[in-house]
Parts: structure tokens; C-alpha cells; sequence
């Protein structure tokens, strides 16, 4: 697939996950509902591979890289991201997961010394900017105490685990780990996390057989896991962590738009400002610089010509 696919694809899915999550919560404890899915998602993974006849196999070094990879990305970063939940509406969550991209380019300067041009940080501060107006109404009425500070604080180090995750997988792809078998054991090891977390809990492992918490799992371990954390983590090594991130800001720019069709949520002047600003700064972040270029080219064109007439 060509990098704009692999985006798009991410963007659709992981932007239409919330609706799934929101079937998993209730019955099943939340930690052991992403036992089942990283479980079932390394499962169906670990399958893929040996159809297409993938190499599973790795050196104990590479496995403990692995297992790094997995408890940062699949296991610490969701346990703190749920438990964040408890403490902040949605709306913060989606601000503070959104400065994934901005951890990213730190981590990625610090770990590969990569290079971050101008236009990353303006598309960055933009779509920032669109999600703090997107959600504006909710944000104006959040009362800043002990037990907001402490879901936002565990939401940021859960990004920051995150973002983690996000440079291991880098490297997995540097050291010459193909992406699909390295993600079916990364899930595996944050699965196992999970499931020891839950077991010190004391959370039961029970399950519910109803369609929606059924669907939903499924939705979510083979289109929100399989399908979305393989055309991520690929893009990630194409990209760049720093653009392939800009994802995470675009969800709720799609999370809106289902919940227009499903929930019957009315769009505002705060909905319209936001994913304009959401939309410009994806614009400037994956634009290729000679798209920009043109663009200005042919704007100052057109203002000398209209100037002229």
C-alpha cells in the first residue's frame, strides 16, 4: 500500500474505535477486555504470518526488545489511558493522546536525531488548536482539581509510554524485524502484561456473549489492532514518527462525523472552526514542500494578475 492509504486507513479506523470501546465497558472489567483483544489480535497476527510464511522466529535479545515494545505500546499505555478515564471526560483525554505527535518529534530527535522541518511544528500547533476548539464547549466546563490533574497526568505518561513504543517499533524496523511478526509478539507480551495486571487486581476473567460486546471485540482486536497497528507502525519507518503521528489528532475530526450519524450530535461554530484548523494542519504537515511551494507560487500569481486587472 502507498503511504496515503496506510494514513487514511489508520485515521478511519482508530477514529471509529471509540464506538466499539464504548460496547466493551460495563460487564468486563476494562483491563481484562484488553486482554481479550490484544490476545485475540496476536492471535489472528501470529495466523497471518505463518500463512504467508513470515519469520516468527527471534534471538533472546531481539525477544527482550520485543517484549519492550509490547509492554509500552499494548500494555502500559492502555492500563494508564483507561485508568485516565476515570478521572477526566473524553474530551481531555483526546487533547492530552493528541500530544503523542509532539512527544514523538522529541523522542524521535533524541533517538535517531532526526531532523524536524518548520512546517511539522505549525501543523502541529494548528491541529492542537482544532482539538481544543473541537471540544471547547466540554473544556469550558472542566473543573481543574486533585482529580482532573491526576487523569491528565496519567494520561501524558501513558503517551508518553506511547510514544515509547512508537521509537522501539522504529528500531524493530531498523535492526531488519519485519513489521507484521514483530507486532504479533509485541501484542502477545503487552496481552501477557495485562493479564498479570488483572490478575493482581483481582479483576475476574469473566466474558459477556452479547452481540454488541462480541462485535465490538472483534472489531476491535482485527480492525483497531491487526489492520490499524500494522498500517501505523509501517508508517512510522516510511514517514516518520513526527507525521505519522498527526493521525492521532485526526481521530476525533472522524469521531465526530459518526457520532453526527449515530449519537445525532449537532455541529456548532466550535465544531466547524476546529476541524478546519484540524484539517489545514494535516495539510501542512504531510504536504510534500513542493506542493506548498506551488501553492504559494500560484496564490501570488493569482493576487498579481487580480492586482494588474
Amino acid at each position: 500500500m502507498n503511504n496515503t492509504l496506510l494514513y487514511v486507513i489508520t485515521v478511519l479506523i482508530w477514529g471509529s474505535t471509540w464506538i466499539a470501546i464504548n460496547y466493551q465497558l460495563g460487564e468486563v472489567a476494562a483491563e481484562v477486555s484488553i486482554v481479550y483483544r490484544f490476545g485475540l489480535a496476536a492471535l489472528c497476527m501470529f495466523a497471518y504470518c505463518r500463512f504467508k510464511k513470515l519469520p516468527l522466529k527471534f534471538s533472546a535479545k531481539q525477544h527482550l526488545q520485543l517484549s519492550a515494545f509490547g509492554l509500552t505500546l499494548f500494555g502500559f499505555n492502555y492500563y494508564l489511558l483507561y485508568n485516565a478515564q476515570a478521572h477526566i471526560n473524553s474530551a481531555l483525554t483526546s487533547i492530552a493522546f493528541s500530544t503523542l505527535m509532539m512527544i514523538n518529534i522529541l523522542n524521535a530527535r533524541v533517538w535517531f536525531k532526526t531532523r524536524i522541518s518548520s512546517r511539522v511544528y505549525y501543523g502541529g500547533a494548528l491541529g492542537l488548536m482544532g482539538i481544543v476548539t473541537l471540544f471547547w464547549p466540554q473544556i469550558s466546563n472542566v473543573h481543574f482539581g486533585d482529580s482532573t490533574l491526576l487523569g491528565l497526568g496519567l494520561c501524558l505518561i501513558g503517551v508518553v509510554f506511547a510514544s515509547t513504543g512508537n521509537m522501539i517499533s522504529i528500531k524493530n524496523q531498523h535492526d531488519n524485524m519485519p513489521v507484521l511478526p514483530a507486532t504479533a509478539w509485541g501484542m502477545m507480551y503487552g496481552s501477557l502484561f495485562m493479564f498479570v495486571v488483572a490478575l493482581v487486581q483481582g479483576q475476574t476473567f469473566n466474558f459477556s456473549y452479547t452481540f454488541e460486546y462480541i462485535s465490538s471485540l472483534l472489531y476491535l482486536s482485527i480492525f483497531g489492532s491487526v489492520i490499524a497497528f500494522g498500517c501505523y507502525l509501517t508508517l512510522l519507518a516510511r514517514i516518520g514518527a513526527h507525521k505519522a503521528s498527526y493521525a492521532t489528532i485526526m481521530f476525533p475530526a472522524v469521531a465526530v462525523v459518526i457520532s453526527s450519524f449515530f449519537e445525532g450530535f449537532i455541529w456548532d461554530s466550535y465544531t466547524f472552526i476546529g476541524l478546519s484548523l484540524m484539517l489545514a494542519g494535516n495539510l501542512v504537515v504531510l504536504a510534500k514542500p513542493g506542493m506548498l511551494k506551488r501553492f504559494n507560487s500560484t496564490s501570488l500569481k493569482q493576487v498579481s494578475c487580480s492586482d494588474a486587472k
